[in-house]
């Protein structure tokens, strides 16, 4: 369903019925069917909601309209459009960043935080190449990027899915969706953090490594960290079945009624 949020209208899905809402935000120009086959597997006892983000898949804004508080803002309000008041909230990647930054602001809204593949930073040494790659070739720089978060064995079919979702994003967003993040400086004070916390993160993920998602584990005071051996960038689209048991042991059903 589109909606209208912040002057921008926005793509959003619902699925399954349960008390408990799983709402997620994708990373980079990732759309929400980064959390599709998860979503297929939770919505019977879940309700699953995530919305392509400004500036990603059918959700497209001027690029200059695009910047983390922006983003943060959205989420808020995706969520009160949706009647959403408390969920568990997922970050993959980049989304993870904006996740972090939603616990800060309001973390009455959360019952728990789930981190896969995420950052608490983003910086321009890591970044910038991405950026000039984006403004320059697009098209082949996704290739080499979808290329770099996909590394498992046969699983063309995600690099290609990955491809799609990706080109669907203006360019000139997809440099901004990054660009806008280390223009100034985020401090984000993660020990702050008091929400239970999952943290998944592929022992081969070359786009976020390791160490970031073992440092933002050990920041929150009450994370677990759960390190997923041969897997790289995007477990939500390679190891579904992994993710959605470890978020299920996580959060029970029990602890959030």
């Amino acid at each position: 369903m589109f909606i209208e949020v912040n002057k921008n209208r926005l793509n959003t899905v619902s699925f399954g019925k349960g008390r408990r809402v799983f709402l997620t935000h994708g990373g980079w120009v990732g759309n929400w069917e980064v959390w599709q086959q998860l979503f297929e597997l939770m919505s019977e006892s879940w309700r699953c909601v995530s919305y392509d983000h400004r500036g990603a898949g059918e959700s497209p804004v001027p690029p200059d309209t695009i910047r983390p508080e922006a983003l943060v803002d959205d989420l808020f309000a995706v969520m009160d459009a949706l009647e959403v008041e408390r969920c568990v909230l997922g970050g993959e990647s980049a989304g993870g960043f904006i996740a972090l930054m939603a616990a800060l602001r309001q973390p009455n809204r959360f019952e728990g935080l789930v981190l896969v593949g995420a950052t608490s930073a983003i910086t321009v040494e890591t970044a910038k190449p991405l950026v000039d790659g984006c403004r320059r070739d697009y098209p082949a720089t996704v290739k080499a990027f979808v290329n770099a978060c996909v590394p498992e064995p046969n699983s063309e079919h995600i690099r290609r899915w990955g491809r799609d979702i990706l080109l669907r994003a203006d360019p000139e967003a997809a440099a901004r969706m990054l660009e806008s993040a280390y223009e100034r400086e985020f401090n984000l004070a993660l020990t702050d953090i008091t929400l239970p916390t999952l943290v998944i993160h592929g022992s081969k993920d070359v786009i976020i490594p390791m160490d970031v998602g073992k440092h933002i584990a050990n920041a929150i005071p009450d994370a677990e960290l759960l390190i997923l051996e041969g897997v790289g960038h995007v477990p939500t689209m390679t190891r579904p079945r992994e993710v959605v048991a470890a978020i299920e042991r996580r959060f029970p059903y029990r602890k959030l009624l």
